[in-house]
């Protein structure tokens, strides 16, 4: 199976429960999506035109400019869930087939479609909102346990994304850290934890924050994002 864009989705707005703010977690499928660079900071806004960041203080920004997760990982969970999940449903926006995301290596660009080149950034870390979304119960911790946590990617090159659109991987870089290891890391494994920190491959702000967790030096090396 060719590796494409199944789907590109748009935040639809609604109340999150037990807050006073809007999420925009549940996002459906619209005909075409544009992807830009937003600014460096949580709060920055997404990188896509017209989607909707309801937690500012936590979402957003460069490394958190695009979601994506794949359509393979929705129908397993349909299965484990009992009832259809919809392309979008865990606030992605972009549904992907036929790519293992999780192998993807931690800042491995991607080529999508014609013009948009991005890069593979960070986990994404389950919360409240997202077991609030879906109201299944232990949901976080189901999630981690599962290990497959799509991917966040920073925009390279902007443009203009349509379902159909091919995705493939370019320009590896020189380590062996894939999304499933910094995911685990992320998550609480500290033998990952250490994988991850000695290959200096996160945004510094996450290498510091993970190396201080572990008690390594926390000081990224010049150059480090």
């Amino acid at each position: 199976m060719a590796s494409r864009i199944l789907s590109t989705n748009l935040a639809q707005p609604k109340p999150d429960p037990g807050t006073p703010r809007v999420t925009g977690i549940d996002k459906r499928p619209v005909e075409v999506i544009e992807l830009f660079t937003p600014g460096p900071r949580y709060g920055d806004g997404p990188g896509v035109v017209g989607d909707l960041i309801g937690d500012a203080e936590h979402h957003g920004g460069v490394d958190k400019a695009v979601y994506a997760f794949s359509r393979e990982e929705l129908d397993w969970w349909e299965g484990e869930l009992g009832r259809p999940l919809s392309d979008g449903m865990f606030g992605e926006n972009l549904t992907t087939e036929g790519i293992d995301l999780e192998a993807l290596l931690i800042n491995q660009r991607v080529r999508i479609g014609e013009e948009v080149i991005a890069e593979v950034s960070i986990p994404r870390t389950p919360c409240a909102t997202f077991q609030r979304h879906l109201g299944e119960r232990a949901w976080v911790r189901r999630f981690t346990e599962r290990g497959r946590c799509g991917v966040y990617l920073r925009v390279i090159v902007p443009g203009t994304v349509r379902p159909g659109d091919a995705i493939e991987a370019v320009e590896p870089p020189a380590h062996e850290i894939d999304m499933a290891l910094a995911f685990a890391a992320a998550m609480g494994d500290n033998d990952a934890a250490r994988q991850v920190v000695a290959a200096e491959v996160l945004p510094a702000r996450h290498h510091e924050k993970m190396a201080r967790r572990i008690g390594a030096a926390p000081g990224p090396r010049p150059g480090m994002r």
